[in-house]
């Protein structure tokens, strides 16, 4: 495992691998983002995977320091083992990415998952920040999870801890809408809008659903209406059983004031009908990521930082 002392001038190679592209960014210690650019997420196995990834650090040649990474999947991030790979499972798996990207390229690697990189972003200088218990819901192909305890990113036994995707939320457990991330994901949107529009899923995508919404059309308003229910669901029942201070949304479509609107007016009908008193304090104050696409990319670069220092100590 290879270190450094970081310097105020260091520069560093930031990656965020998605299910469809793999985003980096030349980033400086402030979280600044001097240069981003993405190619698309290489699916034919470990090898093809590798060689994109030593590529992209080859484009910055001697200008940074070290790559900080963003990834999804069960990893130990203190020694950038993988247990799972998420949507990169078939060939990410039970391997030492850390290790094998350190050999390729010769500098320090860091690498920690998605979900508690946008937690760790927005802990450090987003919208937890100072928030003592916190939660992160990141809204993409699946539906990611990032937990604040006490200030620190909670990983659980198993480094799964938040993997919002998994839960359960209808009786067919063969039917894959019975899954958070069929629902509250990318596939559960544009199902829901391609009905609205007379579509096929295939052909939207989050920025073009809203476009229509945004333009006043009332079917796919009404659309991202019941896309977000299940969302208000998740979020009340996340406020109950670990009452944080806030919980910050994330993702390509948080950015849109709708999607959030919709989500704290399903949040309100919960509470206005549900039958049992609401324990004092315990609404759910939903808000917005602050970094918001680029909540990984910040919070990976945070993670890199923080195991330099610590490794300097």
């Amino acid at each position: 495992m290879k270190s450094i002392a970081i310097k105020d001038t260091d520069r560093f190679l930031v990656i965020d691998v998605g299910g469809s592209a793999i985003k980096f960014a030349l980033m400086d210690t402030s979280a600044a983002i001097l240069e981003k650019d993405e190619v698309p997420t290489p699916l034919t196995g470990l090898s093809d995977y590798l060689q994109t990834l030593e590529t992209i650090y080859r484009r910055y040649g001697g200008q940074v320091c070290g790559i900080a990474m963003s990834a999804p999947g069960a990893i130990d991030s203190d020694r950038g083992y993988f247990y799972t790979g998420g949507m990169l499972q078939e060939f990410i798996h039970d391997i030492n990415l850390q290790e094998l990207l350190e050999e390729r390229c010769g500098v320090p690697v860091r690498i920690e998952n998605d979900a508690k990189c946008a937690a760790l972003a927005e802990a450090w200088t987003g919208s937890l920040k100072d928030c003592r218990d916190g939660v992160v819901i990141v809204l993409g192909t699946g539906v990611g999870g990032g937990i604040i305890k006490d200030g620190r990113v909670h990983k659980g036994r198993n480094f799964t801890a938040g993997e919002l995707s998994f839960l359960i939320v209808g009786d067919d457990l063969t039917d894959e809408h019975s899954y958070m991330a069929n629902l509250g994901g990318t596939a559960g949107l544009k199902t829901l809008a391609a009905k609205a529009m007379g579509a096929d899923p295939d052909s939207l995508d989050g920025r073009m659903i809203f476009e229509r919404a945004n333009a006043g059309d009332e079917a796919v308003i009404q659309a991202i209406d019941a896309f977000t229910k299940p969302l208000a669901r998740l979020i009340y029942n996340i406020q109950i059983f670990y009452d944080p201070e806030k919980v910050a949304i994330g993702g390509g479509i948080s950015r849109q004031p709708l999607l959030l609107d919709l989500i704290r007016k399903n949040l309100e009908y919960i509470y206005d009908h549900m039958t049992l008193p609401v324990v004092m304090g315990q609404k759910a104050e939903v808000v917005c990521c602050r970094y918001l696409n680029d909540s990984n990319l910040v919070g990976a670069l945070r993670h890199f930082m923080t195991s330099m220092e610590e490794n300097m100590q």
